[in-house]
């Protein structure tokens, strides 16, 4: 019963992740940590998502990833996740789809370019794509060597991941997170819709250049910046 409350919430981030139009079928998961109980849980491979419930979400040690509670076998995509929540320390939950327009720039091995304001005001630059996992590393520890490719992506281009908190893993489909359970999903929605975005506006204009830095700072700085304003102030 230690788990119960986080096991609650990734059932239901699952379920509102299916809400969202995102996934087909069984084709996508979200997972959550509790960094204190050093856990991560995710949902079962495989499962229905109109049969999913609670007692059958999958915990495991962050650490190790050793199953601690839960008799299913955990998700396929579970090393990755874990690999993530090892390596960026400030992720509290992960989402993954294969949201039809963001799979198309994986696919296409394009990042999303930053067209406009309202990418602008989620992610701090574009929603960069990985490079193709070689044929060792896909013949190896696949899972775990697709979350070690969104690490290096990000290390290697100096990204920073609460800054643009996604990415598109090279013919394959996109990564999503944040500090909560509806923050992921939230970005998961924003990413799907700033590539629908993008399509339609390379289609219109395929000259279309990537929005000013003066523009790109104004929009997300003034929602997640040191002096942000958009909204309402927190309350003590």
């Amino acid at each position: 019963m230690a788990y119960e409350k986080l096991k609650e919430e990734v059932c239901q981030s699952n379920l509102d992740l299916v809400k969202s139009g995102l996934v087909k079928l069984t084709w996508g998961n979200t997972s959550a940590v509790d960094r204190g109980a050093g856990v991560m849980a995710i949902k079962p491979s495989g499962v229905a998502y109109d049969t999913l419930n609670a007692s059958q979400i999958v915990v495991l040690s962050i650490k190790t990833g050793e199953v601690l509670e839960g008799t299913g076998r955990p998700s396929s995509d579970t090393p990755t996740h874990l690999y993530l929540y090892q390596q960026f320390e400030a992720l509290g939950a992960v989402v993954h789809t294969h949201s039809t327009y963001g799979t198309c720039f994986a696919q296409a091995n394009r990042e999303i370019p930053c067209l406009g304001t309202t990418h602008c005001d989620n992610f701090y630059g574009p929603i960069p794509v990985t490079r193709h996992l070689t044929a060792e590393e896909i013949n190896g520890e696949y899972e775990l060597n697709a979350g070690k490719v969104i690490v290096e992506t990000f290390r290697s281009r100096k990204i920073d991941p609460a800054q643009v908190p996604g990415v598109l893993i090279a013919s394959h489909a996109p990564f999503a997170w944040g500090p909560t359970s509806a923050k992921a999903i939230e970005n998961a929605i924003v990413l799907e819709f700033t590539a629908q975005m993008a399509i339609h506006t390379i289609a219109l204009n395929p000259a279309i250049m990537q929005v000013p830095q003066v523009l790109l700072d104004k929009h997300f700085l003034r929602k997640h910046g040191p002096k942000a304003y958009y909204g309402q102030p927190d309350k003590k």
